[in-house]
């Protein structure tokens, strides 16, 4: 077995204009000052990173590398999540994912699109330089306004959406093969990757492209109403990435699954700081450790009622005692001795 590796951090949702979360220095010493071990870092920050750089020197990355070393941290992944997004844009969402473009792709789908794959590339290139295997991201959605089928779908037309999304992904997985990292996609709601059978069909259609990974978060599947732990079970080989993240789901008589358009603090299901939702995280521990998972474990915060600071800072510790030293010796060991095959036919009375 495998012990997890952390606390780590998901840097995105700390970021802010103030010290120490306005700037790489602060943010490392107020993450290792917290207890963590590792950071996943935004890619989209510049503050944090400049990914273009980082794909063309690795002196930059050493640099960098050194840096963060020397807080007692070490860089986990990186994030491309929303440039993965704008891999695959649906017209209905341009306006909105446009805020996610730099000024000279947007308003230009086509523009912003060839951006986000080049970043997305560059950022294979960039963890190779860092000594990361792994990467997390999203996946983009061409279908997520078809979820629920009315109108009904017509025939073939989630399969054509998938064979596009692989389609747009496969040169990027080929770049991440070359260099030797995996792709872990969040399922998550609002991607076409948002549960086990969307993951299944991407995975199918790029031909079961050995990059195609999982950033596995349970919060997601609890808002789903989907076995979080079996999930585990299903797709133990394919889970390199893991945010640890809580989430709950209380539906009433007025809303449930779909969330009456509220804000999250209204919903049914809404995301929640560690140790305050409904998730197993005991059980989750178990299996990824069980299962041999090589994964960081890497608080997220989303919390809609706990400030961030408070979770970050009980955060750590939750990370720390769920984590579990994976034993290398069995407890009935002292019971063993060499085979020996003439005692065990006698136990088994076979002449």
């Amino acid at each position: 077995m495998k012990t997890i590796k952390g606390p780590a951090v998901f840097l995105a949702q700390f970021m802010g204009d103030t010290a120490p979360f306005n700037s790489l220095d602060g943010l490392c010493k107020w993450a290792s000052d917290l207890g963590y071990k590792g950071i996943q870092i935004p890619t989209w920050e510049t503050r944090l990173i400049d990914i273009d750089k980082a794909a063309e020197s690795k002196t930059y990355c050493d640099e960098l590398k050194g840096k963060i070393n020397s807080y007692g941290l070490e860089i986990t992944e990186l994030s491309t999540h929303l440039q993965g997004q704008l891999v695959a844009v649906h017209p209905a969402y341009d306006i909105m994912f446009d805020g996610f473009a730099p000024d000279k792709v947007k308003n230009n789908p086509k523009a912003r699109t060839e951006w986000a794959v080049q970043t997305v590339k560059n950022a294979a290139i960039a963890s190779k330089h860092l000594g990361l295997n792994a990467h997390a991201t999203f996946s983009g959605s061409l279908l997520w306004h078809t979820m629920h089928p009315w109108p009904q779908r017509p025939p073939g037309l989630v399969e054509m959406g998938f064979e596009e999304l692989a389609k747009r992904w496969l040169p990027i997985l080929d770049v991440y093969d070359e260099n030797g990292v995996d792709v872990c996609y969040e399922i998550h709601p609002g991607e076409d990757l948002h549960d086990g059978d969307t993951f299944e069909r991407f995975l199918k259609a790029t031909g079961n492209h050995k990059r195609v990974n999982i950033l596995y978060d349970p919060s997601h599947f609890v808002l789903q109403q989907l076995d979080y732990l079996a999930y585990i079970d299903h797709y133990h080989e394919f889970i390199k990435s893991f945010h640890v993240k809580d989430s709950e789901f209380n539906p009433t008589g007025k809303k449930g699954a779909f969330g009456g358009y509220n804000n999250w603090v209204d919903r049914a299901g809404r995301y929640r700081s560690l140790g305050d939702g409904q998730i197993d995280f005991k059980t989750i521990f178990s299996k990824l450790t069980q299962y041999e998972c090589d994964v960081w474990a890497v608080m997220e915060w989303e919390c809609c009622i706990k400030s961030p600071e408070q979770g970050a800072k009980e955060g750590a510790i939750f990370i720390n005692n769920h984590i579990i030293e994976a034993t290398e010796k069995a407890f009935d060991d002292f019971a063993g001795a060499d085979i020996d095959k003439e005692k065990l036919k006698r136990i088994l009375g076979i002449e």
